[in-house]
């Protein structure tokens, strides 16, 4: 089986609150991309980890729908899909609490059923909605 790596970076400069950074992504669709506290936590302009994590799931779980669209004989002429990420202060810091995704499909010939039961297994089966079972490795080295 093949395997496909994909990879971003992120930049850092003054502290957690008044510092900022810059997220650049190895296509280069996103280049040295500010974000900041007031871009996670407030309303500033720009963007954030969260959004990028809702945007990458609204993409995956799309294709994926397609794809089981596709197979069951029912190709979509569209598909449109919003990922709600919703995080959540907790005890010892943040986390992501949940995704909402909210899709709606025109699709000809398939019965509200079937297309109910083929977005439940595109949301079960994407690579994303199973990221955060993913192991996740570290290799943290002082300069």
């Amino acid at each position: 089986m093949a395997t496909i790596k994909r990879n971003a970076s992120a930049k850092w400069s003054g502290s957690g609150k008044e510092g900022k950074g810059a997220i650049t992504t190895q296509s280069g669709v996103l280049s040295e991309t500010p974000y900041s506290f007031s871009r996670r936590f407030g309303e500033e302009k720009g963007t954030n980890p969260e959004e990028l994590i809702a945007a990458a799931h609204a993409g995956c779980f799309t294709m994926a729908l397609a794809f089981q669209l596709s197979g069951a004989g029912h190709p979509p002429e569209q598909l449109d899909t919003k990922a709600d990420v919703s995080l959540e202060q907790v005890e010892g810091g943040w986390k992501i609490s949940a995704i909402k995704l909210t899709t709606r499909g025109k699709v000809p010939g398939i019965s509200k059923e079937d297309f109910q039961r083929l977005a439940e297994t595109a949301k079960a089966n994407c690579p994303v909605s199973k990221v955060l079972n993913a192991t996740i490795t570290l290799d943290a080295v002082m300069e």
